[in-house]
């Protein structure tokens, strides 16, 4: 919205209004996301993905935070999507809709002018005097004017009207924001999803090749008669138990890339070149993490709400007004001629005409209609402002559940190093073991399975380290009021008069 068109309102919208004047919800007044305070960083470990996260507290998300990965096909690939995105397409012309709506609104305060022009031919009884000064009974008659209404907004019904759908214009220029946040959260998430799975793929792939050597070892043990058989025959089976579960991992795969695709607007037969895997992204260490007073400010999810909640405060203030005396101003003039139709005749002396209207009415017996429109209008505020209550509570829980998670994901991908390391220490042992006969073959099995169990944790604690940090980003609101393309008064915008809905 220009700043002009922005001023110009907005002395119209606080002139004299029947209704309440919307206020803006105070934050909640809390200092802290979680109940516990945040360490100065997490805990690390000796793996890829396993660097120390630093929290910065009242630090600012930059506008591309996804670029914080490091991954230059990420980054191409969210440039795409957002070119190519249906739902941000859609969700773009629902602004312009809204903004037209709008316009079209606000072109109530301006008088209406309709011109208009009659042409007819006529005959008059012969029983009464003719039309006509010549005396023919016959005639056409031509009739030019123009009609000009205009209805006073005294009470403001008007003003509350157009402070309602500016309101709705503002909803889905958030819901805009929101759109923008989803897509590039879902991708960032879907690239991580298929970064995991190809670690899973890969490592069960590693897990099968041991498993195969350790079969080839049963083999020869077998063939010099130091195991049974039926070490052998179990063997087989662990390797086809393990060779089983790689398919679906293969389809979980397929299934990702078809996503990734569909999210960058193509078809999942015109997938994009990117590939993922965990080595391609890097963790961010330093993670931004915004005063939570602010949230209410980022969160587009939140702004949507309050936005909603001032158009319910509006649609008072309209019904109000519906129910308070209606006044209306009418102008009428014009000239009429008969034949021949010439501009001298059409205008010359004696032909104009004009009346001046004014009119009020008042509602005197409706059966209650309007008074139960406003009471329907006073609950449906007080519904968006429980609405905007809870997209609050559940922004606030979105930000202390992935700060919980980052927490608990840098612990448990330590425990899954360490484990990790002790079990493929203990693999090693045993099949040496086994290849001089010192041990049974059950040990080995023992040691392959808690191998590949410890080696699918790990990779599954790296996958969470990314997904969570992404979580947070997108919880804090993306940082969508530093992106170039955002313009400088949305991101500017102070906070108005607060109400609080929220306990200290």
């Amino acid at each position: 919205m220009s700043r002009w068109r922005t001023a110009a309102l907005a002395l119209l919208l606080t002139g004299c209004a029947v209704g309440p004047d919307f206020e803006r919800p105070a934050a909640p007044t809390t200092d802290h996301f979680t109940e516990d305070p945040l360490p100065p960083a997490t805990a690390s470990a000796p793996v890829r993905a396993g660097a120390s996260q630093r929290f910065a507290q009242d630090r600012d998300i930059p506008g591309e935070w996804w670029a914080l990965f490091h991954s230059s096909a990420l980054d191409a690939l969210i440039k795409q999507a957002l070119k190519a995105s249906p739902n941000i397409a859609a969700a773009e012309a629902a602004l312009r809709q809204s903004h037209q709506l709008t316009l079209a609104g606000e072109g109530a305060f301006f008088p209406l002018a309709q011109a208009g022009f009659n042409a007819s031919r006529n005959k008059t009884g012969a029983s009464v005097s003719p039309a006509t000064a010549s005396g023919s009974f016959y005639y056409n008659q031509y009739t030019a004017q123009l009609a000009v209404s205009y209805v006073p907004d005294v009470f403001g019904g008007t003003r509350r009207s157009v402070e309602g759908l500016l309101a709705q214009e503002e909803v889905q220029r958030f819901q805009l924001e929101a759109a923008y946040l989803t897509l590039t959260s879902g991708l960032v998430a879907a690239a991580v999803g298929e970064a995991g799975l190809r670690g899973q793929i890969t490592a069960t792939k590693e897990i099968i090749r041991i498993q195969r050597d350790s079969l080839d070892i049963l083999h020869r043990q077998f063939a010099l008669g130091h195991v049974a058989g039926q070490d052998v025959a179990a063997q087989e089976a662990a390797l086809a138990q393990a060779e089983a579960s790689l398919p679906p991992m293969e389809k979980q795969l397929a299934l990702q890339r078809d996503l990734i695709a569909v999210l960058a607007g193509r078809l999942p037969g015109d997938q994009p070149d990117a590939r993922f895997d965990l080595a391609s992204l890097q963790l961010p260490q330093d993670l931004p993490v915004s005063v939570p007073s602010r949230l209410v400010e980022q969160r587009p999810d939140i702004r949507a709400a309050e936005e909603t909640l001032h158009a319910a405060s509006a649609a008072i203030g309209v019904a109000v007004a519906a129910r308070l005396p209606q006044m209306t101003l009418t102008a009428t003039g014009g000239s009429t001629a008969l034949s021949p139709l010439t501009i001298a005749n059409l205008f010359g002396p004696g032909t104009a005409f004009w009346t001046i209207a004014a009119g009020a009415s008042q509602t005197v017996f409706d059966a209650g209609t309007l008074l139960h429109k406003q009471r329907a209008a006073e609950a449906a505020f007080d519904q968006a402002a429980a609405q905007y209550k809870q997209t609050v509570l559940t922004a606030f829980q979105n930000v202390a559940d992935s700060l919980e998670a980052l927490k608990s994901d840098a612990t448990a991908l330590k425990a899954a190093a360490a484990s990790e390391t002790a079990a493929r220490t203990s693999l090693d042992i045993a099949r040496r073991q086994l290849a001089l006969g010192a041990i049974h073959y059950l040990t080995l099995l023992n040691a392959e399975n808690t191998y590949q169990t410890a080696l699918n944790v790990r990779v599954q604690a790296e996958a969470a380290r990314y997904a969570d940090t992404a979580a947070l980003f997108q919880a804090l609101g993306g940082g969508w009021w530093n992106r170039n393309d955002v313009a400088p008064e949305a991101q500017s915008e102070g906070v108005l008069s607060p109400k609080s809905f929220f306990v200290p």
